[in-house]
């Protein structure tokens, strides 16, 4: 067990997925503090030079299967690959997106291998640790860091005595970080006609309806997001005002969601969309840690708060008291003057 495994999804273009290149990314960092390989899966009716997308992150190995009965995904013949694949490499660590593909495949890997699984993780490292009672110690263990009890309380997860541990890893929440473009991996073909059987075809697509997203938060390079002190949903539009002039998207906590503010794609924070845009401006938002975790990394803050002592302000790296209703008509107003 001397590896770490990422489970990589495609597109609807076929291409890969930003979460997957994300956790190459965290994967090279724990592979490096372990010194281990990195590898990659990916399953789909794709090329090498797609598979070969991986590369530049830092994958050591890219086990590939291509078969055009692949894509889209389906739950029986990837789950069958990835058990099989697992099975015969015996990883210390696989992690996966915390998507819809990753929570339905990751739970089944794990009931088939028998081995612990901690779902959408948003921090992952590794330490140690020792048993109280026996006061034995575990080495090299995988710390799964995620938000517990509605996310009022950060809880780490270990599995120190079963193999692989496995994790699934939101959206966003890590960075995406070239190595170098011309990093060589090495393609290892899965020969998909040993595993698949035609039991693991019994369900078969007839149609298929894809509605393109309408929202894209997570790559804004601008977001002007709002919390419950703005009042109301009519307020709001305030919002989307400024975000129209300065090219940006708007973004919502938890309590403005709930309060029904702005829809819930619209949601920033643990319990929602993890964004690290170029400016972040927060707009009557107290700043709980559960929406700080969302938008902590943001290139630059702009908080606009009546409250001199709210959480958000330890974070901006600029403050505005004031009331929100009446700051963002005037920033309307100069933006409109001077943004060409």
């Amino acid at each position: 067990m001397n590896s770490i495994f990422v489970y990589c999804e495609l597109t609807e273009e076929k291409n890969i997925a930003d979460v997957s290149l994300e956790l190459c990314s965290k994967g090279r960092k724990l592979a490096n503090q372990l010194n281990v390989p990195l590898e990659a899966i990916v399953i789909g009716d794709v090329d090498e030079n797609i598979a070969r997308q991986v590369s530049p992150y830092g994958v050591d190995v890219i086990h590939f299967a291509k078969d055009n009965r692949l894509f889209p995904y389906q739950t029986l013949p990837h789950a069958a690959i990835v058990i099989e694949l697992l099975k015969n490499e015996q990883p210390q660590i696989v992690i996966y997106g915390a998507t819809p593909i990753g929570r339905d495949l990751a739970p089944r890997v794990a009931s088939a291998l028998r081995c612990g699984l901690t779902a959408d993780c948003t921090e992952l490292a590794i330490g140690s640790h020792i048993e109280p009672k026996s006061q034995k110690e575990y080495k090299n263990l995988l710390l799964q860091i995620r938000p517990a009890f509605g996310g009022n309380i950060i809880a780490t997860i270990i599995n120190p005595e079963t193999r692989p541990q496995m994790a699934t890893v939101r959206e966003g929440v890590m960075k995406k970080e070239i190595i170098s473009n011309s990093y060589n991996s090495k393609i290892s073909k899965i020969d998909t006609e040993k595993i698949l059987k035609p039991e693991h075809f019994i369900l078969q697509t007839i149609e298929r309806h894809v509605e393109p997203q309408k929202i894209n938060i997570k790559n804004a390079n601008i977001i002007v997001s709002g919390g419950y002190g703005m009042g109301s949903k009519e307020n709001f539009q305030l919002l989307y005002e400024l975000a129209n002039i300065l090219g940006a998207e708007v973004g919502a906590s938890r309590a403005a969601v709930d309060a029904g503010f702005a829809e819930p794609e619209r949601q920033i924070g643990q319990t929602g969309v993890t964004v690290r845009p170029k400016l972040y401006i927060a707009c009557g938002i107290s700043g709980a840690v559960q929406h700080r975790a969302g938008m902590a990394e943001s290139s630059t803050i702009i908080s606009i708060n009546t409250d001199p002592k709210a959480p958000i302000n330890e974070i901006a790296d600029y403050v505005i008291i004031g009331d929100v209703n009446s700051v963002i008509p005037k920033m309307i107003k100069f933006y409109k003057q001077n943004v060409k």
